[in-house]
C-alpha cells in the first residue's frame, strides 16, 4: 500500500470533531485510506443495496448497531442518515467517533452543511501525488510517462491498461454522476463537452466559446462545468488581484486535475506522442497545479492558489498565498532552462516588491538550482514548492 500524505491530516481532524468526512474524486483512494487510518472501526459501504435499504428503512436502528462509531462509506447514498447522526452527536460529544466518505461532493457538502454544521471536519483527498509515488518508488522515470499515467490509485495497484481504466472511469463514474445530478439527456454532447474541457486545460475559460463548440447553451455549459468541478475532475484558478497594475485579466483558468485523464480524453496515449505534442506544456502545467492542490489539501494547509496575467501578456502561472506570504511559480515543460522563462516572475516582483516572498520555476528537467533569485526545481519536486514532504 502506498502511504498517503493525507493520513496525518485525517487523524488530526478526527481528533477535533465528532465526525470527519473524507471527500474527493471517485477512485482517489478514500476507502483504502479510512480503513487503514481507522482500522478499529466497523466499516459499512452504502453502495451496497442491502445495506442502503436497511439505512433508508430504519436509520435509527441502523446507526444504533454502532455504539462506538463506524466508517460510513459513500454517505451521500443515504442522506437521511445525516439528520439522525446529528441527534446522536449532540447527545454524545465524543470526538472522532464517526468517519464518513463521499465522492459526489456536489451532494455531500450541501448535505453536511445542512445537517452536521460545526460537527464534522472536512478533508479532501486527491489521487496519488508525485511525492507519494516517489516515496513508494512508483513514479515513472520520465515526465511524459508520468503525465500519461496520472495518479489514480487503480493504475498502480492492479494490472490495468491506462486507456482501459480511463474509458471505464469516464463511462462508469463521470457520466453516471452527471446524469444523476443534472439528468443529462444528450450524452454525446456531454462527452464532447468533457473532451473540449480537456483540450482547453491550462487555458483561460471562455464558457461561451466552449458552449458554442459543443452545441449547447451557455447555461448548460455552466451547469455541466459546475458538476465537473464538484466531482473533482476540473478546477478553476482565479486571477490574482493585489493592486499590481491596471487592466488585469479577470477570467479564471480551467484545469483538469489528472493529466492522465486529460491526455486520454485528447487522444494522447503514448509517451513519444507527448514529446512533441502541442498540449505537452498545458498538460504539464495542469499536473503542477494538481500537485499544489494535493500538497495543500492533503496536509490541511490554509492556502489559496491563483494566477497573474496582465493585458500586455506578462503572466505568472501560479501564485500561492500561504502563511501571510506569496510564492510565485512559473511552469515550463522544457528540459533546458531559458532566460526568458523568468521574465514574468521578475515583472511581478517589480510590481509587488517585498510582498513577494519567493519565486520558483518548475520545469521538465531533473536538476534543481538557483538562478537570478529564482528557485529552479525539477518536475519531480513540483509538490515541494510549499516546503515539507
Amino acid at each position: 500500500m502506498i502511504a498517503r500524505d493525507a493520513h496525518a491530516n485525517l487523524l488530526r481532524t478526527a481528533a477535533e470533531f465528532p465526525a470527519v468526512a473524507l471527500t474527493g474524486p471517485r477512485q482517489s483512494g478514500k476507502t483504502t485510506l479510512v480503513r487503514d487510518a481507522f482500522a478499529d472501526k466497523p466499516y459499512v459501504s452504502l453502495e451496497d443495496p442491502d445495506v442502503r435499504a436497511f439505512a433508508d428503512a430504519d436509520a435509527r436502528g441502523f446507526l444504533g448497531r454502532f455504539g462506538a462509531g463506524a466508517i460510513l462509506d459513500e454517505i451521500q447514498r443515504a442522506p437521511g442518515l445525516l439528520s439522525y447522526l446529528q441527534t446522536i452527536i449532540d447527545g454524545d460529544r465524543r470526538l472522532g467517533v464517526w468517519v464518513l466518505t463521499g465522492s459526489q461532493q456536489f451532494g455531500l457538502r450541501e448535505q453536511l452543511s445542512q445537517s452536521l454544521a460545526g460537527r464534522v471536519g472536512l478533508v479532501q483527498l486527491w489521487p496519488f501525488s508525485s511525492s507519494e509515488l516517489l516515496c513508494a518508488a512508483a513514479l515513472k522515470a520520465t515526465l511524459p510517462e508520468a503525465l500519461l499515467l496520472g495518479g489514480y490509485p487503480p493504475l498502480f495497484d492492479r494490472p490495468v491498461r491506462p486507456h482501459v481504466f480511463f474509458s471505464s472511469y469516464v463511462a462508469t463514474y463521470v457520466e453516471r454522476d452527471v446524469r444523476q445530478a443534472l439528468e443529462v439527456r444528450d450524452l454525446a454532447a456531454f462527452q464532447r463537452f468533457v473532451r473540449m474541457c480537456a483540450a482547453r486545460t491550462a487555458q483561460l475559460l471562455n464558457l461561451s466559446a466552449l458552449a458554442a463548440d459543443c452545441g449547447i447553451t451557455h447555461n448548460t455549459a455552466r451547469a455541466w462545468l459546475s458538476v465537473l468541478q464538484a466531482s473533482g475532475i476540473v478546477v478553476l484558478l482565479q486571477p490574482f488581484f493585489r493592486n499590481v497594475g491596471k487592466r488585469l485579466v479577470k477570467t479564471p483558468k480551467l484545469y483538469l486535475t489528472d493529466s492522465g485523464l486529460a491526455a486520454w480524453l485528447c487522444g494522447i496515449d503514448e509517451p513519444r506522442l507527448l514529446e512533441v505534442h502541442a498540449l505537452r506544456g498545458a498538460l504539464f502545467e495542469s499536473w503542477v497545479v494538481a500537485e499544489l492542490h494535493k500538497a495543500i489539501d492533503h496536509r490541511g494547509l490554509n492556502a489559496r492558489l491563483s494566477f497573474w496575467r496582465d493585458s500586455s501578456g506578462h503572466e505568472v502561472d501560479v501564485i500561492v498565498e500561504h502563511g501571510g506570504q506569496l510564492t510565485a511559480i512559473e511552469v515550463k515543460s522544457g528540459q533546458t532552462v531559458a532566460g526568458d522563462w523568468l521574465g514574468g516572475l521578475h515583472k511581478l516582483k517589480a510590481l509587488l516588491g517585498g510582498e513577494l516572498s519567493k519565486m520558483a520555476l518548475v520545469y521538465g528537467g531533473d536538476s534543481s538550482f538557483d538562478r537570478q533569485g529564482v528557485a529552479v526545481m525539477g518536475w519531480r519536486e513540483a509538490g515541494l514548492v510549499l516546503g515539507g514532504k
